[in-house]
Formats: C-alpha cells, sequence, structure tokens
C-alpha cells in the first residue's frame, strides 16, 4: 500500500520519518519535492526556534507533544552536535508582551512572545551579544520549555534517516495526476521529473499534502474538479544569519565532556550545573521600522538570527525563485547594529522565505474532509506558520497515525480542515 508524501520538507520528512518506524514498509512510503534545492524555503530558513506551551487551545496537545518529541530525539541521536539542539532562555524587552493566546499574533505584525502563557521572574540572565547599552530582558522561560535548532540540519538529519530506511524521494519532481479505482479509492499518483521531463506512476493508496506554502496549488493540480477550498496562503519574511565578535562565549568552549546542553547539566543526569542555559531567544520591538525583531543564538555553529520582518510578497513558482527585498535586508541590519552594537557583527545570510499560514492562526492538520466533500485517502499537513519547526515531529507523528488508522496520539479535532 503506497504513501506519497508531496513536499520533502520538515513536515513532509517528520511524516516519514515516524510512518517508516511503524510498520509500514520505508520502500513504500515516497517523498515528493519539486524544488530544485532541498529545504530551500521555511523548512531550511526558519529560526528554529522550539516552545512548548505558546500554543493556543486549538494546537496545545500537538504543541507539548511535538516539543517532547525534538527533547527525546535529540537525546537519542546527539541532536546537539547533529542539529543544534539546546535549551534557550526566551527573555523580552518589556515592551512587546501582549495580552492574550496570540492566535494570529504573526498576521497581526506582532511578537510571538504575545503567545507565552506566563513570566518567570527577572534574574541576571542576559544574552552576552546585546549590547550593553540595553536593560536587562525580562524572562519569558528559563529553558525548561524553550529550546533551539538550525532547522536546515534537522531537515537533513531527517531525511538521511528516512533515506537510509529505505524511503524512496523523488527530487526535483512534481505530481501531475492521480487516478482512482473503480471503488473511488487512490490507486496510484503521476510523477514528472523536472529534470528530463519523464513521466511515471507510482502506487498510491494514501496521500499526504505537505507542500507548505505550495500545498494550495498542488490541490489544486491534483483535484482540479474537488468543492474543497484549502485555505491556506503565504507570509514573507526575511532574516539575516550573523556572527557576533561575543558569540559563543568563550566558557562555551570549556564545556566537560559530559556537559549535556539539552538537559543543560550531566549527560543523564536531571540535575543543573550552569545557572542559565547559553542559548537565548529575545523578542523586541523596533519601532523605527514598525515591526517586532526575533533574535536567537544557536551553538554549536555559533550563530546568530534575526527576522520579523513580514509582508505579503508574490509566491514565486520555485522556492528558489524568490527575490530578496534589499530595503528589508537593510531594515535587519539597522536593527542588528542597534541591538548588537555596530561593528559588533558579521552578516553570513541574507534569505527570504514562505511561511504556509491560515486565517485562523492554527495549522490544518487532518483528512481532506469538510462537511460532505471529501478527497478519500488524502489527509492535509499545512499552514503552520512561524511554528512549523517546533510543530514538525509532532505533526510527523500524529499523520502517520491517522494514515495508518491509528489512534492520534495529540488532540487535533480543532485543526481539521
Amino acid at each position: 500500500m503506497g504513501t506519497v508524501i508531496i513536499g520533502a520538507g520538515i513536515i513532509g520528512t517528520s511524516t516519514a520519518y515516524y510512518l517508516s518506524r511503524s510498520g509500514t514498509p520505508p520502500s513504500d512510503i515516497h517523498l515528493v519535492e519539486f524544488s530544485p534545492d532541498l529545504f530551500a524555503s521555511a523548512s531550511g530558513y526558519a529560526a528554529g526556534f522550539l516552545a512548548r506551551d505558546w500554543f493556543p487551545a486549538a494546537s496545545a496537545s500537538l504543541g507539548r507533544l511535538s516539543f517532547d518529541l525534538h527533547k527525546e530525539l535529540a537525546a537519542t541521536h546527539n541532536g546537539y552536535e547533529k542539529w543544534g539542539y539546546s535549551r534557550s532562555t526566551a527573555t523580552s524587552l518589556a515592551e512587546t508582551i501582549g495580552d492574550g493566546e496570540g492566535d494570529d499574533w504573526l498576521g497581526e505584525g506582532t511578537s510571538r512572545a504575545k503567545a507565552a502563557k506566563r513570566i518567570a521572574e527577572n534574574d541576571d540572565s542576559r544574552p552576552v551579544w546585546l549590547a550593553p547599552r540595553h536593560g536587562r530582558p525580562d524572562i519569558i522561560d528559563k529553558g525548561d520549555g524553550t529550546a533551539q535548532v538550525d532547522p536546515y540540519e534537522l531537515c537533513q538529519f531527517l531525511l538521511s534517516e528516512c533515506t537510509n530506511r529505505g524511503v524512496k524521494l523523488h527530487h526535483p519532481a512534481k505530481a501531475t495526476k492521480i487516478t482512482r479505482g473503480s471503488n473511488g479509492a487512490l490507486s496510484s499518483i503521476r510523477i514528472q521529473s523536472m529534470q528530463t521531463s519523464d513521466e511515471y506512476d507510482i502506487p498510491c493508496a494514501r496521500l499526504v499534502l505537505a507542500a507548505g506554502a505550495w500545498t494550495c496549488e498542488v490541490f489544486k493540480t491534483l483535484f482540479p474538479t474537488s468543492k474543497l477550498n484549502i485555505p491556506i496562503s503565504s507570509l514573507a519574511g526575511h532574516s539575516l544569519l550573523l556572527r557576533s565578535k561575543h558569540w559563543p562565549p568563550p566558557s562555551s568552549n570549556a564545556f566537560p565532556q559530559s556537559f549535556d546542553p539539552t538537559t543543560n547539566g550531566a549527560i543523564g543526569s536531571t540535575h543543573t550545573t550552569m545557572p542559565q542555559p547559553p542559548c537565548h531567544a529575545l523578542f523586541t520591538s523596533d519601532a523605527s521600522a514598525s515591526y517586532a525583531p526575533e533574535l536567537f543564538s544557536r551553538l554549536p555553529s555559533g550563530h546568530i538570527y534575526i527576522a520579523g520582518l513580514n509582508g505579503h510578497y508574490p509566491l514565486p513558482s520555485l522556492p528558489t525563485e524568490r527575490q530578496i527585498d534589499p530595503s528589508a535586508i537593510e531594515v535587519l541590519k539597522r536593527t542588528s547594529e542597534r541591538l548588537l552594537g555596530e561593528g559588533e557583527f558579521e552578516v553570513e545570510r541574507e534569505a527570504l522565505c514562505f511561511r504556509p499560514t491560515t486565517n485562523r492562526g492554527t495549522p490544518i492538520v487532518g483528512p481532506a474532509k469538510k462537511g460532505n466533500e471529501e478527497e478519500q485517502g488524502v489527509w492535509i499537513a499545512a499552514g503552520h506558520g512561524p511554528w512549523g519547526i517546533s510543530l514538525s515531529l509532532g505533526t510527523g507523528k500524529v499523520v502517520s497515525e491517522m494514515v495508518q488508522g491509528r489512534d492520534v496520539s495529540a488532540d487535533i479535532r480543532r485543526l481539521r480542515l
């Protein structure tokens, strides 16, 4: 029984990862990715910030499951070394904190810090890379419910695990047509190579659409007469990858070999050996540019990522055809100078990615069914907005359970189409 997953980004590879470990023969699982470069949009260029309890009620259960799976995966596979998994202190310069659960803070142009449910008491913890003229930030989470990863490296790990087990990757390729049997069930899907234009059919009894901001276009291509509407749009976000003179601090190069950044203590221990996690997330505001910057420090790479400047740019046909807006990059650079200090950092990468969003501010995870309209054998897993990395593993596990007809590990009833 073939399972085809359209989209080999963080959601698609997470789904294939858990599906290949749940009894489905890996050789029956197919990942199809149309971008010439893998992880060329949000999966590779996102912040990589993880949170456990920053989600509205509809996605709270999925958030908790996914955060725990991230921690478990890192502990099992040395996530710190392989994809930079580390606890992270979440902080905010006070003016960015708002009231409520912040279901659609992204669309409102404010900070994801609005979504935090509680503020811890202040302490002396502050990012070492923050310019001295700035005051001490408020602490949102000391690292018990927040963490950091390098999303590109995590995607690479998940895909490698999948293909090593026998999952088949079709890349670069696109799905062009589905075939149903006389009973209406899916039977096959046609794939076209984007290098040679050759076409071939592969068995397909179960189809997962996880193409991020392009999910709606994929659905319309495969189901041109369907009355279902997939309400996923895109929101573009520019970012910079920086290297600061003050990060990582010298002490981070002298961690004892037994130090475990995922627990902030000795490997295999629940006890803390340092006063706070070394990584930080900083949420603040830039009144001069009317946006809410977000900065994230990473280890062991030593990078600092800044983003938060979002806009509605046309969605390109391919992620690699994105056009970076120089004016947006200049805004991010000026903000970086204000927060890190002029002359205190270098820019290593300028980027633009397109995040899949929904009007309700929560992802779509479930069968392609609404009311009496249904596309049998099809599931949607997209629309995660800025939380795609954080919710990735939980989404992948839940979708793998759904397509097999099993009980799911999180309450996603309010995330259905």
